[in-house]
């Protein structure tokens, strides 16, 4: 599960102008309005990377690959700070100024809401997921949590201006997520969240790792961080991923809405409801109601491979791009779907002779769709997934810096 869609896209990419390196730096001061903070901890979203400030309040991450990183930083009694920088030519410097955080300073008085623990559980149902690994993997600060529900628009949202705390013991993984926003459409059915988790390693037995390190492998293969890492390395077809076009075209053995109503207003007049008429499996009427209930589209398959170096462009050194019509359909042939992920709706159809391969369609929304290395993405919300990459959430996030281990 790729861990990619944290921050808006920054539009300064096109300004850039990056040199291929391996050892660059992001370093800084952190301070309030009086002073400079010892002991302040600094995080790099999506890895296990990390540091603390010195008596000066000073810091530096070091042997950094160019690219995008949201560094996080965390005081107890501040609210939590979050900034995006680009490594491109040279090292970055920053400056640091918290803000105290009211809510560790006031007595905070929560209004109670009858329907918080549903949204509760609906928020955890689409931000942990419902994979198996999701059963061990839980929320354990869940009151950090703010909650609104907007009638009108049918939108659940979800914010935090603490880190949620994540055990995920699936896994192996204790994450400090900092939530910046969740939104579920009831209308649509579309989730979006972003954020920026951080990464700890559990301590256990040599067993209990090797069993944790044998999910992380299974959930890295045929994620979405593992097919743009293959994809910018040209390598997505030997690592087992087929990429195909999904094209949506109108139904032609479907009559026109004006003619299929205009049938049905001429066969119930004078009657109040369709529901109370009684007819025959082959008279007028069901004929035409069968005709309304047919889809208006039809999803079309193209069987031939959509080759990688027509389908990938070159940025720059470090940043990679795709823009397509219709919709990228990705099948990973090393691994099948699940009895249980059919069941929950998310599974994508296909042609029986294609075989039970986990398949997810990638739609462009706001094209084009950067990408780094490492399999991140630089504009999270260019694109919607659907089938099994949107079936995985943060019970199946693995580090963006994760390689696969060697079980022994």
């Amino acid at each position: 599960m790729s861990l990619k869609h944290y921050f808006t896209f920054l539009f300064m990419l096109f300004q850039l102008s990056v040199f291929a390196q391996d050892n660059f730096s992001i370093s800084g001061t952190v301070r309030d309005e009086k002073e400079t903070i010892p002991g302040a901890a600094i995080y790099l979203s999506g890895t296990k990377i990390s540091t603390i400030t010195n008596t000066d309040g000073k810091f530096t991450i070091s042997k950094l690959p160019a690219g995008n990183y949201d560094v996080l930083v965390q005081v107890v009694g501040y609210l939590p700070y979050s900034k995006s920088v680009i490594i491109s030519d040279k090292s970055v410097n920053m400056d640091v100024l918290l803000t105290s955080n009211p809510v560790m300073l006031n007595e905070v008085v929560i209004k109670p809401d009858p329907n918080r623990l549903a949204y509760l559980s609906l928020f955890k149902e689409f931000f942990i997921g419902r994979t198996p690994n999701a059963k061990d993997c839980k929320i354990l600060n869940s009151e950090v949590l703010n909650i609104d529900y907007d009638k009108q628009r049918k939108v659940l949202t979800v914010s935090s201006k603490e880190f949620l705390i994540i055990e995920n013991k699936a896994l192996g993984y204790n994450i400090k997520y900092m939530l910046q926003n969740f939104e579920y459409d009831y209308r649509t059915r579309i989730v979006y969240f972003a954020g920026f988790p951080f990464f700890e390693e559990m301590k256990g037995s040599k067993s209990k790792i090797n069993r944790w390190n044998k999910k992380r492998n299974t959930a890295y293969f045929g994620s979405s961080q593992h097919f743009f890492q293959s994809l910018y390395e040209s390598t997505s077809e030997t690592e087992g991923f087929v990429i195909h076009k999904l094209a949506t075209i109108g139904n032609k053995n479907r009559h026109p809405d004006s003619v299929i109503n205009a049938n049905i207003k001429r066969l119930t007049a004078g009657s109040k409801a369709i529901n109370m008429l009684t007819f025959n499996r082959d008279d007028s009427l069901n004929f035409w109601l069968k005709e309304r209930s047919k889809p208006k589209a039809m999803a079309v398959l193209n069987k031939a491979k959509v080759l990688t170096d027509t389908l990938v462009k070159t940025y720059n050194q470090d940043i990679k791009y795709i823009n397509f019509t219709d919709e990228l359909f990705v099948m990973y042939t090393k691994e099948k779907e699940t009895e249980e992920y059919s069941y929950l709706g998310f599974q994508v159809s296909r042609a029986p002779d294609m075989g039970n391969y986990q398949v997810s369609l990638i739609n462009l929304v706001a094209p084009p769709m950067f990408f780094y290395k490492n399999g991140s993405i630089a504009n999270p919300r260019s694109s919607l997934y659907k089938g099994f990459w949107a079936y995985e959430k943060m019970a199946d996030a693995v580090p963006i810096e994760f390689k696969p281990i060697e079980i022994k």
